[in-house]
């Protein structure tokens, strides 16, 4: 039997009504299921555990919910190697693989092995103050420096292994992946880049100089960016917009492609390119 976890967007599926569809349907078609919440449903196949059991236990995880959602997921499963299948519930994502009207077609092409798995690469940050790792943060899409709630430039330095590329004095700087360049990245004026390749970004957010552009890096690159030590206001590194943690003048922040990696269910042949396409309409 093949064990599945569920993951909901709470906000989006409201009284989980779709959740509950969803795992009738896995018990009737003799799945495990495996779900973080009580929703008052008894059988022996379906189990209530924790998010960090979940994740080990199960061949792969239900994501319900947009990008954003799986963006939380993602750095969650930082310690396993369980792939998920992302079901959207909200506007067309880049990351979200199914649309809810097709979720039991998808999951009839699992139970019969008919899929494919696709790699995303993460983004690791360590946050090095006085030589001392104190922070280790993950991200799926981009990792940001930014200045806080005062209107006071960022003032970083930055450099790809030991060659120093930029001071920047800027809103702040992003360091993206592949995935990550339709999100921040591109609104800040940098590249499309397909999902699959192997690469870092590096963007200044509204940068006080015109010649500052877009790097692109190779993913066995090491990218360091340091704080200035005259930085005035207030530093933040955040990843995936939804984990934050405040830098200090002198901290440098040492980012690497790390060793996981997101793994998603392909289910269906629509592409990065059908899916670029359609964004950019609406657009």
């Amino acid at each position: 039997m093949l064990k599945v976890g569920i993951f909901v967007n709470r906000e989006k599926d409201e009284g989980f009504a779709i959740t509950k569809e969803i795992i009738n349907w896995l018990l009737i078609n003799e799945f495990i299921v495996y779900i973080p919440y009580d929703l008052k449903i008894r059988h022996s196949n379906l189990n209530i555990v924790t998010k960090d059991l979940m994740y080990s236990e199960s061949d792969f995880i239900i994501v319900l919910g947009g990008d954003g959602t799986i963006l939380g997921i993602a750095r969650g499963l930082t310690k396993y190697d369980t792939p998920i299948l992302g079901v959207n519930l909200g506007n067309l994502g880049f990351i979200t693989e199914v649309e809810i009207k097709d979720i039991y077609t998808s999951l009839e092409s699992i139970k019969n092995g008919n899929y494919s798995i696709e790699e995303r690469m993460m983004i690791q940050a360590d946050v090095y103050r006085d030589k001392t790792i104190i922070n280790t943060l993950y991200a799926l899409n981009d990792v940001c420096i930014t200045r806080g709630h005062l209107l006071k430039l960022v003032k970083l330095n930055a450099y790809v292994g030991k060659n120093f590329i930029d001071k920047y004095n800027a809103d702040g700087l992003l360091i993206s992946t592949p995935t990550g360049s339709t999100a921040y990245s591109l609104s800040a004026g940098g590249p499309i880049v397909s999902p699959t390749m192997s690469l870092m970004l590096i963007t200044p957010i509204c940068p006080h100089s015109l010649k500052s552009r877009t790097i692109v890096v190779s993913d066995k690159d090491d990218i360091i960016i340091e704080v200035s030590e005259h930085q005035n206001g207030e530093v933040y590194l955040t990843a995936d917009g939804q984990e934050v943690f405040k830098l200090l003048p002198k901290d440098k922040i040492h980012l690497i492609k790390a060793q996981c990696s997101l793994k998603l269910i392909k289910t269906t042949n629509r592409s990065f390119y059908d899916i670029l396409r359609s964004k950019l309409k609406d657009r």
